[in-house]
């Protein structure tokens, strides 16, 4: 059972990147999903949640309207879509899985039973 999210990169603000959470060993269409991200010194915040039965979908305020997470279409991957990315977005990006539909939606960290590595996102000029 594995979970990995890759994608990340050095891009310019107003520039956008795709972050895809691959499961192994499970199927992850049968989950919620939720992304995190964190800066050195600061709690891993999360920033959308994508519902168990995806006909939900869940943004932070600082992120709505820019991201959107969306299911991959029976590759086992939920991808996260970064648009007019901004220096403040640069951090670690996490997915996480084996979390119930309510915890995803408050975007809490509590009882997540599987996190992905992370990957670095920069966002700089």
């Amino acid at each position: 059972v594995r979970l990995v999210a890759s994608g990340g990169d050095s891009v310019q603000p107003g520039g956008a990147l795709t972050l895809t959470c691959t499961a192994s060993g499970f199927a992850l269409d049968d989950y919620a999903v939720g992304w995190f991200r964190q800066t050195p010194g600061k709690e891993r915040e999360g920033i959308s949640c994508l519902s168990e039965n995806s006909d939900a979908t869940y943004y932070r305020d600082s992120v709505k309207g820019r991201f959107t997470t969306s299911r991959g279409n029976g590759k086992n991957t939920v991808s996260l879509h970064l648009n007019s990315l901004k220096p403040e977005d640069t951090a670690i990006y996490f997915c996480a899985t084996h979390i119930s539909d309510y915890l995803c939606s408050q975007f809490s960290a509590s009882d997540v039973g599987l996190w992905g590595q992370g990957t670095q996102v920069t966002v700089a000029s």
